[in-house]
């Protein structure tokens, strides 16, 4: 068919991961792009000129940007093998709304008790909350998508992986194995599964404990 795909992202950021790993659960063959977003590349910012932010998937030159967009775009677009979405149209709108309480209240809630918030022991409790609504969501089973990975574990990357990392260099306790069991073994699940889809836990430590140690600012405002 002779297709070209491109993406535009940074090794660091669950967000380029989440697309890089539907890219490779389709079996679609890409070129990834690391973006410098401090001196960003006139690529990105022709292609994503309303948010200037990775990731950007180009497609024959067509790009798609914010990241659910693109997980979305990518199930419709190679339709073979394997789909992130299901097929019921009722089960797409919930798997929808999952994915969109995972973006719009469980990474705030986690970013400000990692590092935003003054009253740290309240922001922590929030977001533990949050997380239990959501290990409720797997209803005993091995991923969000059933018995295999789906939508809502794909945007749920940074809870799996990256959150753990984060916890181990800032040294807050948000998610254990004693207060969300079910929702801990999802997250090893996931790892197992997809750990060649995942930056290296060391590399990634190194990149936190480098950023963490002197500020609190966030990759928030280029990634989505």
């Amino acid at each position: 068919m002779g297709e070209e795909v491109k993406l535009l992202g940074l090794w660091k950021s669950p967000f380029s991961s989440r697309v890089e790993i539907a890219l490779r659960l389709k079996g679609v063959r890409y070129e990834f792009f690391e973006e410098d977003l401090q001196n960003k590349s006139a690529l990105l910012l022709k292609s994503n000129p309303v948010h200037k932010k990775i990731p950007v998937l180009l497609h024959n030159d067509k790009p798609i940007a914010e990241s659910q967009v693109v997980l979305e775009y990518i199930d419709e677009t190679w339709k073979q093998g394997f789909s992130i979405l299901p097929e019921d149209p009722y089960e797409r709108a919930h798997a929808r709304f999952w994915a969109r309480f995972i973006d719009e209240k469980c990474l705030p809630a986690i970013w400000n008790a990692c590092w935003g918030s003054e009253e740290h022991e309240k922001a922590v409790e929030e977001a533990c909350e949050l997380l239990k609504l959501l290990e409720h969501e797997l209803k005993g089973n091995k991923f969000f998508g059933g018995e295999k990975v789906g939508l809502v574990d794909i945007v749920g990357n940074f809870i799996a992986y990256w959150l753990r990392a984060i916890q181990e260099v800032v040294g807050v306790e948000i998610f254990t194995k004693e207060k969300l069991p079910k929702l801990y073994d999802w997250s090893d699940e996931f790892v197992n599964v997809l750990q060649e889809s995942l930056p290296p836990r060391d590399k990634l430590i190194a990149f936190f404990r480098g950023r963490f140690g002197s500020t609190t600012t966030t990759s928030t405002s280029t990634s989505n």
